[in-house]
């Protein structure tokens, strides 16, 4: 007769190994000084990269301090020990580089030429118009 609980225990045990394999997990990552970029090669086979720049804590980094990168635990996060910076490796891949407040505050920085233009063209007109009611 099968045992009901060992089936149960093997089906879950598959189903986790499964996941782990899938996961946002870190299984290697690097900082390469030719491009400027964290390299984070993850468990499911795909590589992420991104510019130092953009994560709190590491925007004016050396590339001495930015290569001395350990990844924590079972691979969740990254970690830069002189920079008492931690990165979730899973926030990182849903475009999270920092605290709630951090990226608050980097809402609407990015520039370009025709953002340039609007808020010159709202300026002449005496600034932003008032929101009504």
């Amino acid at each position: 007769m099968v045992d009901l609980e060992d089936t149960k225990f093997k089906g879950a045990s598959q189903r986790g190994a499964l996941a782990r394999s899938n996961e946002a997990r870190a299984l290697a990552a690097h900082y390469d000084r030719q491009t400027g970029r964290v390299i984070v090669d993850l468990v499911n086979g795909c590589t992420f990269a991104f510019p130092p720049w953009l994560a709190q804590g590491l925007e004016i980094a050396s590339d001495d301090e930015l290569e001395k990168l350990e990844i924590l635990g079972a691979g969740y996060g990254l970690h830069w020990d002189a920079l008492d910076v931690d990165l979730s490796v899973p926030g990182l891949l849903t475009g999270i580089f920092g605290a709630r407040a951090y990226m608050a505050g980097r809402a609407g920085a990015a520039k370009s030429l025709a953002k340039a233009a609007a808020a010159r063209a709202n300026g002449a007109k005496g600034g932003r118009p008032r929101k009504a009611g």
